[in-house]
């Protein structure tokens, strides 16, 4: 008996590989993005600073890996957003939804010229409304009014709020999103850790 159980758990194999998918992370400093995406690989989040440049992350779920291109939200960095564009499949904008109005309008700007581009208009966007924990944050139905997406967006129904400390958090905003490419089998079963 011993050996037919050693046997089921030395001989299977290795796990079949997991798809991976390319997708851009793109908004604002401040927004969140690292943070996010620290979150989402159980990296803890304290002491981070805003992006230079790009960082690169592999945000693994149970059925699939998203790699992740984070894109600094800096005036000096956004001039480049463009060049790390190709090969993506989905995008992901953060937006810091307790932000002034001014910054709002510059996200909402950013956005539109996201979706505008030619490497990125048909592709499915997830739009995160971030700091969702801050007294000052703006609410879901708030949102596509101040930025203009109504029919802009593909799916409008990617719009979803999300903060790291509040209700929803930005994973759960992820699992409950199917996007277009065939992403389903990654937020399948997937919980906030």
């Amino acid at each position: 008996m011993d050996y037919l159980c050693f046997r089921a758990l030395c001989c299977k194999g290795p796990p079949p590989p997991r798809p991976e998918y390319d997708v851009v992370c793109i908004g604002l400093t401040g927004a969140g993005k690292t943070s996010l995406l620290s979150r989402l690989c159980s990296e803890s989040s304290d002491g981070l600073g805003p992006t230079t440049g790009f960082s690169i992350k592999a945000v693994p779920f149970p059925n699939a890996i998203l790699n992740v291109k984070e894109l600094g939200g800096a005036e000096n960095i956004k001039k480049y957003w463009s060049r790390y564009y190709q090969g993506s499949q989905g995008v992901v904008f953060v937006l810091n939804s307790a932000s002034s109005d001014e910054e709002l309008e510059a996200a909402r700007n950013e956005l539109h010229s996201a979706l505008q581009h030619p490497q990125l208009c048909t592709l499915p966007f997830l739009i995160l409304a971030n700091h969702q924990d801050k007294p000052a944050a703006r609410t879901l139905a708030q949102v596509p009014p101040l930025l203009s997406i109504m029919g802009a967006v593909p799916s409008a129904d990617l719009l979803h709020c999300c903060g790291l400390r509040a209700s929803p958090p930005c994973a759960s905003a992820i699992a409950s999103v199917s996007l277009t490419v065939d992403f389903s089998p990654v937020f399948a079963n997937t919980a906030d850790t």
